[in-house]
């Protein structure tokens, strides 16, 4: 408790200063100061924005966005944002994280700028006994939801400044022609490998819209990460299916712990034939550190795990 009361006494300092400055971000240095939940959004803005905006994620790279735990940077850095984005579909909902940076960052008003990337994406559920009700975030695997991102990103831009409407309509129209061959090509790379081989097992269930954009069988450990993960129940459940159906290669997250998966490699048989990219986008310099390079990498590895 003390803890927290500290914390928050530096986030009120942290607000109290930002209040004396007198000016918005914007005028102080030029450019749009944005803010985003996590990694995937903030390289899928910073496409769109270009070099007009000032841009931050509030989840690091590599960390699960389901569940976080603000720190004061991340507060001061909503207050002072122009605009926020998130992703909704009951994504940042984990905890209440989010909504509860929002109200202290005095951001939850009904004018506040902040805005849903997935508005006008068609939301899958999930199927799990008693969350059927509740949507399934990880619309991004779809390539077509990311150019829908991409787009809104372009309009709530715009809004906010339209000085500079060109720019991110251009930004935006190249940005989604480079992603739209990307899934063209992407519809049409797994139908040399027989139905039957097409499944992909990973641990959490994220890959729902991917499986129905590009014709796989997604299969997993967990639903969503906000559940209990690798209970012994979900561990038979899956064992049962990976034997059932002679799945050909396991996949693990590169935003999860491994072990459960290594422990399913381990009962079946089957290796774990590569890492894939769900929540977040790789680290710089590494492999899949766009969001475009991410969802070339997810491709190339599941089809050449699946193919062998």
């Amino acid at each position: 408790m003390k803890r927290k009361l500290v914390i928050f006494a530096v986030v009120i300092l942290l607000l109290t200063a930002a209040g004396c400055s007198g000016k918005t971000n914007s005028e102080q240095n030029g450019k749009i100061k944005v803010v985003t939940t996590y990694s995937i959004l903030y390289d899928i803005v910073k496409h769109v924005g270009g070099e007009h905006i000032d841009l931050y994620s509030i989840v690091p790279v590599g960390k699960d966005p389901h569940e976080h735990d603000p720190l004061p940077k991340d507060v001061q850095k909503t207050a002072d944002a122009d605009i926020v984005f998130y992703n909704g579909l009951n994504l940042e909902a984990g905890n209440g994280w989010f909504n509860k940076l929002l109200e202290t960052a005095e951001k939850s008003g009904d004018d506040a700028p902040v805005y849903k990337l997935s508005e006008g994406v068609k939301a899958k559920h999930l199927t799990s006994e008693g969350k059927e009700t509740e949507e399934d975030p990880h619309a991004w695997l779809n390539i077509e939801n990311g150019i829908q991102y991409a787009k809104n990103a372009r309009d709530a831009l715009i809004k906010q400044d339209p000085d500079h409407k060109a720019d991110y309509e251009k930004n935006t129209q190249a940005y989604i022609e480079k992603l739209q061959k990307l899934h063209t090509e992407a519809v049409n790379r797994f139908k040399d490998i027989p139905k039957e081989h097409r499944i992909l097992v990973t641990s959490e269930g994220a890959f729902k819209y991917f499986a129905s954009a590009y014709g796989v069988d997604a299969r997993y450990i967990w639903e969503i990460n906000t559940e209990n993960e690798g209970t012994p129940g979900q561990m038979k459940r899956i064992v049962d299916t990976v034997k059932k159906k002679k799945v050909p290669a396991l996949f693990v997250e590169t935003s999860v712990d491994p072990r459960s998966m290594e422990s399913l490699s381990a009962e079946t048989g089957v290796p774990i034939k590569g890492k894939v990219f769900t929540d977040s986008i790789g680290k710089p310099g590494e492999a899949g550190d766009s969001y475009y390079k991410m969802m070339e990498e997810n491709l190339e590895r599941i089809h050449k795990g699946l193919a062998k």
